[in-house]
């Protein structure tokens, strides 16, 4: 394995102030992404069967509700195949202006749609288009906000600087939340299915507004504009020597699994513990619930602190470091959570989420970034974001869900979750340092 920290980077500097506003625009994308699909996911979850669904049974309308939910996933690979190509194409600064408006759009037109009683089937078919609409702006989202931070950051705080986009999650996620608490707090059931559900998505469109006009303003990543140079000297080399150079489809395989792994505790720590702790040890839902909410606020300093840990110690000793106390805490935990302690459960979960889940989630940030060339950078990290990501969420819960009704146990969610960091570990093993990587190289890390 080579040590890419040789490679001196060769890229031109942006000031603070563009710095600043390109880590606030990556930020701000990625909250919306998050915001926007919890947004979706509880409204689905709480009043969309009544809306959309009403000719059906309470039941079958909440499964066509999450059905539609489910879709986006699928739209979501389409659109990071589709964008990724064209942000390595065109730039990285035109694709993030499209996303950031596809999706933002999509979901303000949610908020507007007239329900099942006034215009019927198509009701539920606009509400799928609008779901497929967003996913599509949404697959590309992620890679390519932390493509430009990555690209945009000074070598010694890209780990740092592109944790920026990890954090843009937890304000998502929080922000649909908790204006889905207020909603049903100070709103009555009959007012929150005549009107009161629209609110969260029309509100959406102030954050549309103020994330167009941030990327409008934002100049290209120093790396794309630098690798036009670059491109233009390679094509002195010959494709054979070129193909020597290179081992195609390696940096993308352990990308992929250090994206399984993070993704896999991900939906094992955040989705599918809510239900276990509820429905199986019969602890009020708030309890774990709670826990993630507070465990999300814990992140807003685990984040910046592991993308700081990366700048100074390297990516794979991190990577390393936390996949292994995932895996080594992982019985420990669920035996914890298995007392039905409310202290002891809460305390456990916030634990597990921020080292197996954000903590993972902040170095893989950049380290993804870094193990592609820049010809091909976009393309392929957001691909394997959401092929990793959907598989090993779609798994995840319910394979959890079958094991632990069949063994009355808890402990094969300890396994899952052992078995999740083994492979982000084993991917780590395989990759290669790439802290201070020339990011303007064309060839992939490995």
């Amino acid at each position: 394995m080579t040590d890419s920290t040789q490679s001196p980077p060769g890229v031109a500097r942006r000031s603070t102030r563009e710095l600043s506003k390109a880590a606030v625009s990556g930020w701000l994308g990625t909250a919306m992404e998050f915001m926007d699909f919890q947004l979706y996911s509880l409204a689905a979850a709480i009043v969309f069967n009544k809306i959309f669904f009403p000719d059906v049974s309470p039941a079958i309308g909440l499964i066509a509700a999450m059905a539609t939910y489910g879709v986006g996933y699928v739209a979501r690979l389409i659109g990071a195949v589709y964008f990724g190509r064209m942000g390595d194409r065109i730039g990285r600064k035109k694709v993030l202006f499209l996303t950031i408006t596809i999706m933002g759009a999509s979901t303000t037109l949610i908020g507007v749609l007239p329900p099942y009683q006034t215009i019927g089937i198509a009701a539920p078919i606009l509400l799928v288009v609008l779901r497929l609409i967003q996913g599509f702006g949404a697959g590309a989202e992620i890679a390519g906000a932390t493509v430009m931070l990555v690209e945009y950051a000074p070598v010694k705080r890209r780990g740092l600087v592109a944790s920026l986009v990890s954090l843009g999650t937890n304000s998502g996620t929080l922000a649909a939340s908790g204006l889905w608490a207020v909603l049903l707090a100070v709103l009555t059931e009959e007012q929150v299915v005549a009107w009161g559900w629209r609110l969260p998505f029309l509100l959406s469109f102030v954050l549309l507004l103020f994330g167009v006009w941030m990327r409008a303003n934002l100049r290209e990543s120093p790396v794309f504009e630098e690798r036009q140079d670059a491109e233009e000297a390679a094509e002195a080399e010959s494709a054979i020597e070129t193909g020597l150079k290179q081992r195609k489809g390696r940096s993308f395989l352990v990308a992929l699994g250090l994206r399984f792994g993070q993704a896999g505790n991900s939906g094992l720590v955040q989705t599918f513990l809510v239900g276990y702790v509820a429905s199986t040890l019969m602890i009020e839902r708030s309890v774990p619930t709670n826990a993630v909410v507070y465990g999300s606020v814990l992140g807003f300093a685990t984040v910046p602190l592991v993308g700081m840990l990366g700048d100074r110690f390297g990516r794979r000793p991190v990577y390393l470091a936390l996949s292994l106390l995932t895996a080594v805490l992982a019985v420990p935990m669920m035996a914890t959570i298995a007392t039905g302690n409310t202290i002891a459960l809460t305390a456990a979960m916030i634990l597990g989420l921020n080292i197996g889940v954000l903590g993972l989630f902040s170095v893989e940030s950049v380290t993804m970034a870094e193990l592609f060339g820049s010809r091909t950078r976009f393309t392929q990290l957001a691909v394997a974001k959401e092929i990793g990501g959907t598989l090993a969420t779609a798994i995840g819960p319910v394979m959890a869900a079958g094991l632990t009704a069949w063994t009355q146990h808890w402990w094969p969610i300890a396994a899952m979750l052992i078995a999740y960091s083994s492979i982000t570990f084993l991917a780590t093993w395989l990759a290669p340092e790439t802290r201070g990587r020339d990011l303007v190289r064309t060839e992939d890390a490995l």
